[in-house]
């Protein structure tokens, strides 16, 4: 049976046209028994559509991990690094991981807690939500009637000394049923999305640069960020926009002489804009809560400097400055009409292009609401590649 493709199934609030090319059902395949030819076609189909999903299979730890490496042989450790957030208690990542023992790139993150699962006999898991992390939060009286928030829109990297996991992988084992809830943007614009309980919110990080208006593509084509050393912990102390969306200025982040030992060497600098290795494409690609500072190249030697930011180039070290500018290039991408909440059930395999895609916890549950997932990325063996010479003589 050859591989079929479906749409994936759109709420009523999205633009469809925006998502003509993102994300796919796969069927007449299983994603833990694939030919060589089989690989290889789902490798480019990934790249393509950014998401792949896998309704109602069975996956074992063993599969996803090996699914998760087809796309980067030379990788091996989880991309966070084995058990290194947990053995450090002060980052921001610390509860929301449990290794699985004979798997230990694979992660079981949910809410709850579950038993005789994969070898843990007990497993605590806490759902990451915007009550522990925002500047504000949505009122007890309005979460009891479904208002919720984006928890943190990110991609799944260390962004320090490990390089970027390509791939994710996420595998539904136990979904709670529940009323669906609504997510509040509380940033003054009045917007809201209608989402399923606990959906994972995802956006094209080629969309977040495709809508961006001239004088804004020619900065993200000439720019680079820098990220903190050990960004989840210097993260931890400080609070969040209620859009999820990068940190609140307020000058909470840990100190660099307080974090845990690092290397300038190994801190990481990367291009706003990655290269889609199969299209060509380029997206919009960074973790808005980590950034510490922005690099800005000049223009290019006979572009028109009229209008332009940053004709000379610049090193923003500012961290509110560096904030509002990303800020101001990546908050039109996350708007109702662009944003694909998932509606998780039990047994769907999402793969997903880490390296095109931001995306987001959303939602809060009970306690006794019990969710398990199996997660996988692995860190990379090389690093994003950038824009190239003519993408940035066409965009700067």
């Amino acid at each position: 049976m050859a591989i079929e493709l479906v749409p994936l199934p759109l709420p009523q609030t999205a633009d469809a046209e925006k998502f003509k090319d993102f994300g796919r059902e796969v069927k007449g395949v299983h994603p833990g028994n694939m030919s060589k030819a089989e690989r290889e076609e789902i490798h480019d189909l990934l790249y393509k559509y950014g998401a792949l999903l896998f309704r109602n299979v069975d996956l074992t730890p063993e599969q996803q991990y090996a699914l998760t490496k087809e796309f980067d042989p030379s990788s091996e450790n989880y991309g966070h690094g084995n058990n290194k957030t947990q053995a450090d208690a002060k980052s921001i990542l610390h509860p929301d991981l449990k290794t699985i023992p004979r798997v230990p790139q694979v992660q079981l993150i949910g809410n709850g807690t579950v038993y005789n699962h994969e070898g843990l006999a007990e497993a605590v898991l806490k759902h990451p939500s915007h009550t522990t992390f925002h500047k504000t939060r949505v009122s007890e009286e309005d979460t009891e009637k479904g208002i919720t928030r984006f928890y943190r829109w990110h991609i799944d990297a260390a962004l320090y000394n490990l390089k970027p996991p390509l791939v994710t992988t996420l595998y539904a084992k136990i979904v709670p049923q529940g009323p669906r809830q609504t997510v509040r943007y509380d940033d003054g614009t009045g917007d809201e999305l209608e989402v399923p309980l606990g959906t994972t919110a995802f956006v094209s990080g080629k969309t977040m640069f495709d809508i961006l208006p001239p004088q804004l593509k020619s900065v993200a084509v000439r720019g680079r960020v820098k990220y903190s050393p050990h960004p989840y912990v210097w993260m931890a102390p400080a609070h969040a926009l209620p859009t999820g969306l990068g940190i609140m200025s307020e000058g909470l982040e840990m100190p660099d002489d307080e974090l845990p030992p690092w290397e300038e060497k190994l801190v990481k600098v990367y291009p706003i804009l990655w290269k889609n290795p199969v299209t060509d494409e380029l997206h919009f690609q960074v973790h808005p809560c980590g950034v510490k500072e922005l690099f800005i190249d000049p223009l290019p030697e006979g572009a028109n400097r009229e209008g332009a930011m940053f004709p000379d180039g610049a090193h923003l070290t500012d961290l509110k400055q560096v904030r509002d500018l990303l800020y101001k290039m990546q908050r039109p991408a996350i708007a109702p009409s662009l944003v694909y909440p998932h509606d998780w059930h039990e047994n769907d395999l999402m793969l997903f292009h880490n390296r095109g895609l931001l995306h987001s916890v959303v939602g809060a549950f009970r306690p006794d609401q019990v969710r398990a997932f199996h997660q996988c990325n692995l860190a990379a063996s090389s690093e994003p590649v950038g824009p190239s010479l003519e993408d940035v003589r066409k965009y700067a």
